[in-house]
């Protein structure tokens, strides 16, 4: 775990974190899922998306951002070895050849920055080594869900070691279109990765990361009049094989992405530099039947047709981080600099009537930033870190009526303080008070929509936190807890849908979280293994005077005052998707054969607390307790290089409703389908 930037263990980290292993990932994924497949595995996180398998949206303790403008920004932060992944496309980037997932909740402001206010998700991709090491896993599972992932890596010189992966996933056409005839809910996702360590001597280090994807495939499937006024229960025009499209061109997704990082590391004495330099590119398209289905035709009462495509025509991100840090000791220190700078050209097209518009957003961003440690005795480590930060946007257009200008800026120091007591020498205890903040940002794209842009300005967290965490009965059991409370002033929301189906920033004049965190694992033998863990998470807006439209269609039922203007008063309500509780439980469990081969089988099951999906608060878009489960059994060779598996996915076939649309009718989309399949994994080191 390096929620520090040093590499230490978890348990000695002041910080509410969690580790998904990779061997916890494969079984996540076995079925061609994609990040998504990570909500729930990690108290208080949760993941959705209204973009098929492009733009997630990460949400942390019920912080997060429902915005599904493709130049949103988002209060949890997506790290990909070391560098961050800005725009919400670069987010989705497939999961592959990864050595662990690290989630660090709660603000990490002083160490990671602006954009950060909830916590952030690391993704750590296996690094080369000398050496040798080759492993291959396929899968083949319902409507053709079909996985190959390849790595090969090891020396290739005195001092010189490579590592080349490789991903492809696709799946069938398996959802019918009755309007005409046509198939949707496929993709292919080729992504790849090539890395090379140099490390001439001891007290020199270069990292060269070269990666990229190309992926078709079929955005997010609405589903029209799904719901019924007065229920949130999905209702008879629901049918998860089956659409009726006149429009969205099949829905049709398509994006390709290249990128490169190097990372220089100096081992000077006493203390290591560290420069990390990275430059993404992506560009995209996404298209869809907004209406889910046919106006005057249905399912149920359409009024009008909606088409709609979003595309980043371009995208560049260029970050540079210089650090330098101490050697560990009693006393240890790290500073450093940071320069961010992003170009993206959006265009939203309204397929069949005229809106149109292309905006260019930039934004620049440098900060300076420090953290101290020091050991007061045996028993007690306090730390403390600053940053400083200024960051501005522009947005630059030519729509109708005539030409776009808007520019925000704003500086900010983020701190936090924090301290680490070990009580005895299974159980450490810790508090941390931490600051950060989500920059102002810029909504340009009801512009196309005859509306102006929308502006939110910064909002700033205040976090307090106290846990503790453990290892029990000889280092066989783990338990960690934690308690929070934050507050965060001139929060930013995006107001979606209602009759203009609008997409616009607004800032609520504060908004509050708290709750507890408990994860633990258990060696209930050698053979069975047990983790679980739960997250209650009580979040609410404050400010008697904000109002928002509520459902456009007329048929929804909204349980918020009315406010003047048709709007609603949003006082009182808890944050979009943001899950009351979320569950999360795993059983893996070997059987050795005398022959040394093994027997093997692991079940893991999520389930998350009700939550709503707009601001607003209406019985049909509040959904129920859901639930996912999967299983994954099969054989592994004496020797450990091969095993062959079966495995499903949502074995239930659980219809869990993720978000909704609500500016013309009751529409709504749901989760993966069940999926199950056949898999086989060889491995040569």
């Amino acid at each position: 775990m390096v929620a520090q930037r040093r590499s230490e263990n978890l348990q000695d980290v002041p910080i509410a974190a969690t580790a998904v292993s990779a061997e916890r990932i494969s079984d996540l994924l076995s079925g061609g899922g994609d990040v998504l497949s990570l909500a729930g595995r990690a108290p208080g996180l949760n993941v959705e998306s209204s973009n098929g398998r492009v733009a997630p949206r990460f949400y942390i303790r019920g912080l997060g951002n429902t915005d599904f403008d493709l130049a949103a920004s988002q209060p949890v932060s997506v790290v990909i070895d070391d560098v961050v992944q800005e725009n919400v496309a670069l987010k989705s980037f497939p999961i592959f050849d990864v050595e662990q997932i690290e989630v660090l909740r709660g603000p990490q402001g002083t160490l990671y920055g602006r954009n950060t206010p909830a916590g952030i998700v690391h993704f750590r991709s296996v690094r080369p080594s000398e050496e040798f090491d080759a492993n291959v896993a396929a899968s083949y599972g319902s409507f053709g869900s079909s996985v190959l992932d390849g790595a090969v890596g090891g020396a290739l010189a005195d001092g010189v070691s490579a590592r080349g992966s490789l991903s492809f996933r696709r799946r069938d056409d398996w959802v019918d279109n009755a309007f005409n005839g046509s198939e949707l809910g496929g993709y292919e996702d080729l992504a790849g990765r090539v890395q090379v360590l140099i490390e001439p001597n001891d007290a020199f280090s270069a990292l060269l990361n070269v990666h990229g994807r190309s992926y078709e495939g079929t955005s997010t499937l609405f589903r029209a009049n799904v719901l019924t006024t007065g229920s949130n229960e999905l209702n008879g025009n629901f049918d998860r094989d089956r659409v009726s499209y006149n429009g969205g061109g099949g829905n049709e997704q398509a994006y390709d992405q290249l990128g490169g990082s190097g990372t220089l590391s100096f081992d000077l004495g006493n203390v290591s530099l560290t420069s990390i330099s990275a430059y993404e590119t992506l560009d995209g398209r996404s298209r869809g039947d907004i209406d889910g289905g046919v106006a005057g035709v249905g399912p149920g009462i359409i009024p009008f047709d909606s088409d709609t495509q979003d595309s980043i025509d371009d995208l560049s991100q260029f970050t540079q981080e210089i650090r330098l840090a101490s050697d560990e000791g009693a006393f240890n220190w790290q500073a450093g600099v940071f320069y961010f700078d992003s170009d993206l050209t959006v265009s939203t097209v309204g397929v069949g009537f005229p809106p149109l518009a292309t905006l260019n957003h930039t934004n620049t961003s440098w900060a300076v930033f420090g953290q101290v440690g020091y050991e007061v005795n045996d028993r007690l480590n306090v730390s403390a870190g600053v940053r400083y930060t200024d960051d501005e946007k522009d947005l630059r257009g030519v729509v109708t009526p005539g030409p776009v200008s808007v520019s925000v800026s704003d500086e900010q120091v983020s701190w936090d303080l924090s301290a680490v007591y070990q009580a005895s020498d299974d159980v450490n205890l810790y508090g941390r008070i931490a600051s950060g903040f989500r920059a102002p940002t810029i909504q340009g794209r009801d512009v196309a929509f005859f509306n102006p842009p929308s502006v939110a300005t910064s909002e700033t967290i205040q976090s307090y936190e106290a846990g503790f965490k453990s290892d029990l009965f000889d280092r066989r059991a783990r338990l960690n807890g934690a308690l929070f409370y934050y507050t965060i002033e001139d929060q930013q929301f995006s107001a979606i849908g209602g009759l203009g189906n609008f997409n616009q920033l607004i800032n609520a004049k504060e908004g509050e979280g708290y709750g507890f965190e408990l994860e633990g694992e258990l060696a209930v033998s050698d053979n069975l293994t047990l983790t679980s863990a739960f997250s209650y998470n009580h979040t609410e807006i404050k400010d008697p005077a904000l109002a928002i439209d509520p459902c456009g269609s007329g048929q929804c039922t909204v349980l918020d005052p009315a406010a003047p203007g048709g709007n609603v008063f949003i006082d009182g309500n808890p944050f979009p998707q943001a899950p009351e509780y979320i569950f999360d439980f795993t059983a893996r469990y070997e059987h050795p054969l005398a022959s040394g081969a093994a027997l093997f089988a692991a079940t893991d099951w999520t389930v998350r607390g009700e939550f709503n999906i707009f601001l607003y608060d209406a019985v049909e878009y509040q959904t129920d307790m859901q639930f996912e489960g999967g299983l994954r059994a099969g054989y592994r060779s004496a020797d450990g290089r091969w095993e062959a598996a079966v495995f499903g996915r949502n074995i239930t076939d659980e219809e869990n409703i993720i978000g909704g649309i609500d500016f013309n009718n009751n529409t709504a989309f749901v989760n993966e389908p069940r999926v199950v399949g056949v898999s086989l994994n060889a491995s040569l080191n």
